[in-house]
């Protein structure tokens, strides 16, 4: 780990005015970014610690009937706020499935949308990345790739973005809220994380010294409460990264589909909202046949990366499960291990 400049500040604009000049990195819980200094992948010269800025740790409530959560509010915290749980299950659900429960305790949602991917030769140094060093190549185009993207990846980086939370938030149409240099702004979350195309070091939207200070969710996307799941395949059964993941969230009038909202997880190198698959289910009964056309819409651009090809058939398969489970209606009680396709409902709590 290199040396570093540690500073506090005690507002927002003396944290924006720090977080500007070049070498900084914001730090709030540090569940990614340490680890990545730790093995020399992030090198900033001046640490800009946020985690006690006042007032980005709130969930609030607003008159529009959003709701609005600062970047700095804990997983577990959100997870298991009862109100928030009940208007956003698939997200309760994809923050439980994430990580161990230590973890959640410290990580937070603005982190976890910033966090960075999870592939083997980013993480090494004496690896080719272009996302660490543009220009340099991929070493994962010829390497161990079974668990890289299958949507949206090109030749300069294959990577998938490893966030849980982001894929139902996608869904529901959040909206980021950014303070930086030149002022306040929005950007849907959707339009948050790039795909590599030609530039795969811009991971991102947000400009030099951004920070995001909240994300908000639209009082519409509690529509779907009744009928929201998220699924989660990983390759083993807690505390790892998924191989796929989905949500799925319903609305059903008079037996048929009024509304649906559905996103892939781990597939592509930014959450994949499926909208085509998203618009063949309005008006269709909701039944397999009508969940398997949509999950092949879903994929219809999908190809393998590497040796990956058996992704595209699982996230097919989970956008079905997802989306069978979700028109069954969201559990009472959250399962024991949440997200799992494999878990039954035995009505223990996932204490954090």
């Amino acid at each position: 780990m290199n040396r570093f400049d540690f500073l506090r500040p005690t507002g927002l604009t003396e944290a924006i005015a720090e977080g500007g000049k070049p070498g900084s990195a914001y730090l709030a819980g540090g569940t990614n970014l340490v680890d990545l200094m730790k093995i020399g992948v992030s090198r900033p010269e001046r640490l800009v610690d946020i985690s006690r800025l006042p007032g980005l740790d709130r969930i609030d409530w607003l008159e529009d009937g959003s709701v609005r959560i600062g970047a700095l509010v804990r997983n577990a915290d959100l997870a298991y706020d009862i109100r928030f749980a009940s208007a956003f299950p698939a997200v309760a659900e994809a923050l439980l499935s994430g990580a161990s429960a230590q973890l959640r305790n410290a990580a937070t949602l603005g982190g976890n949308l910033m966090q960075r991917n999870r592939c083997a030769y980013f993480q090494d140094g004496a690896s080719a990345c272009n996302r660490r060093v543009p220009g340099s190549g991929c070493d994962a185009l010829h390497g161990e790739n079974r668990l890289h993207a299958v949507l949206g990846w090109s030749e300069n980086c294959i990577a998938t973005h490893p966030s849980d939370v982001c894929v139902p938030l996608v869904a529901l149409d959040a909206v980021v809220e950014i303070e930086g240099p030149q002022g306040p702004r929005e950007i849907a979350l959707d339009a948050l994380h790039r795909l590599p195309g030609d530039t795969p070091e811009l991971e991102n939207a947000l400009l030099p010294g951004e920070l995001i200070v909240g994300l908000r969710l639209p009082a519409e996307a509690k529509a779907f409460a009744a009928k929201a799941r998220y699924l989660k395949l990983r390759e083993r059964m807690s505390y790892a990264f998924a191989v796929v993941s989905a949500a799925a969230m319903l609305t059903v009038e008079d037996g048929r589909i009024r509304e649906a909202r559905l996103a892939l997880g781990a597939v592509a190198a930014k959450p994949w909202r499926a909208r085509a698959a998203e618009a063949s289910l309005i008006g269709a009964l909701p039944d397999t046949e009508a969940f398997a056309g949509a999950a092949a819409l879903a994929l219809a651009e999908a190809k393998p990366s590497g040796a990956n090809e058996f992704k595209i058939e699982l996230a097919r398969r989970i956008l079905v499960r997802a989306l069978t489970l979700a028109m069954e209606g969201t559990p009472a009680v959250m399962p024991a291990l949440p997200a799992s396709p494999f878990s039954t409902h035995t009505g223990d709590r996932h204490v954090a």
